[in-house]
């Protein structure tokens, strides 16, 4: 994958990750939409304009921990490739305590992620939308059907709007087991089905040993990341 901008800038210190930071700070968590590492760390569709809406959804995936350094997140958003913000809205997976725990969030990056307190288990129905509604101004979107909630976020942000994007992230380049791969379905760009925005697809690196790619776009919203 080639890196761009967003995808090519200084992640913060990942050595202060833990559980704990996980509960509506964003003070010592890692900050997804950026890439340090030479074979990339997004893994998904992207597809460049100056798009106003992007949306997915995707079953949140059961994994186990390899390590305390394994953490991803599924997620949607604009901007970030061939441009310097991303508005961004997901679900981490972190197993810094040995366990996975799951945590939604929302990024106006490069600002730090801001992590909700409702809960996340796997196999819960996760639907996510970015929406741009003025110049500089975003709505935020994610809800948790299993789980019965949702939360809306609207902040502003100077942004490029270069492209929309469904992605999984590791910031720490470094992913546990997820079983099935991560599923993300309904994909739509504007309103319109990713396979008729010109998609891109991205290959994520994994500790350099492996390889997340994007499997064909069926019904013209839907694919899956598997690893390699």
């Amino acid at each position: 994958m080639k890196s761009t901008l967003a995808r090519c800038a200084s992640l913060l210190s990942i050595a202060a990750v833990a559980t704990t930071a996980f509960a509506g700070t964003a003070s010592a968590a890692p900050v997804f939409g950026a890439s340090n590492f030479s074979g990339g760390n997004w893994g998904g569709y992207v597809s460049f304009g100056s798009f106003t809406s992007a949306t997915a959804s995707w079953v949140e995936p059961s994994v186990t921990c390899n390590s305390a350094n394994d953490l991803f997140a599924p997620w949607v958003g604009i901007d970030g490739d061939g441009s310097s913000t991303v508005e961004q809205t997901g679900v981490a997976t972190d197993c810094s305590s040995g366990s996975p725990v799951y945590q939604a969030w929302y990024e106006m990056y490069p600002a730090a992620p801001v992590y909700y307190n409702e809960p996340v288990s796997a196999g819960d129905h996760i639907t996510a939308t970015v929406t741009r509604t003025g110049t500089s101004s975003y709505q935020l979107v994610i809800s948790d059907t299993s789980q019965g909630w949702s939360k809306t976020t609207t902040k502003s942000l100077a942004s490029q709007h270069a492209s929309a994007e469904a992605i999984i992230e590791s910031p720490t380049d470094s992913y546990p087991n997820i079983s099935g791969g991560v599923a993300f379905t309904g994909v739509k760009f504007d309103g319109t089905n990713l396979a008729s925005t010109s998609p891109s697809g991205l290959d994520a690196d994994d500790r350099g040993t492996g390889t997340w790619s994007p499997g064909a776009i069926s019904n013209g919203t839907d694919f899956t990341m598997t690893r390699h």
